[in-house]
């Protein structure tokens, strides 16, 4: 909360604090979306008060900022495991599916609020910076995923890492529409699917020596 005068508290509870209202606002801001949400909205959803969220945040936009970039920062390091750990290819790709079936089930309304950020930064100027950064660090993703899926399987990478990028979030997205409207099956679809191309993302394996 604000101290005396209006002072702001330490650097360490205040960043504590804006993240503790930035988990808070997530749900609300995956059901209503960019053009919906206010800060008043996003309180009367939580359990923060009109006033404390915009103490923590100028306006929505700053908020919806400090959102995506929090959430995509811990997200693009959760299959980081996965690439360490895998000793085939095979485990890679499955171990990868795994983790993109997870999120989908456990984090649906930060993924819908970062496509939809993504879309209106083509309209909206403040939001082009933070989309573009984001997809980089998507992109840096999935290359490292491909990249080390390629060494396991003794082979390279068959496209440039904006295309892997593309294709991949493609999937996840329409994975992602499914989750949102019930289809039925469409994990299952995905993590299928996701094993299915993985092996079409690569060159030819060399082949061992005589």
């Amino acid at each position: 909360m604000p101290g005396p005068a209006g002072r702001k508290p330490p650097a360490d509870k205040y960043d504590e604090r804006r993240r503790a209202l930035a988990e808070s606002a997530l749900l609300t801001l995956g059901e209503l979306g960019y053009a919906k949400a206010s800060l008043r909205e996003i309180a009367n959803n939580s359990e923060f008060s009109h006033g404390v969220v915009h103490y923590y945040f100028e306006d929505k936009h700053e908020l919806i900022v400090y959102c995506v970039r929090e959430q995509k920062s811990v997200c693009v390091r959760r299959y980081d495991g996965v690439v360490a750990d895998s000793t085939t290819p095979d485990e890679l790709a499955a171990g990868f599916a795994d983790k993109l079936v997870e999120t989908l089930t456990n984090d649906a309304a930060m993924h819908r609020l970062w496509y939809d950020v993504r879309t209106q930064s083509m309209f909206e100027d403040r939001l082009r910076e933070v989309a573009a950064e984001i997809d980089g660090w998507l992109e840096d993703m999935i290359w490292r995923i491909v990249s080390r899926y390629a060494e396991l399987a003794g082979a390279e990478p068959a496209m440039p890492p904006s295309v892997l990028y593309a294709i991949l979030d493609g999937l996840f997205q329409q994975a992602l529409i499914g989750v949102t409207v019930g289809r039925e099956g469409v994990l299952d679809e995905l993590r299928a699917l996701v094993n299915a191309l993985m092996p079409t993302m690569i060159t030819a394996p060399v082949a061992a020596p005589a």
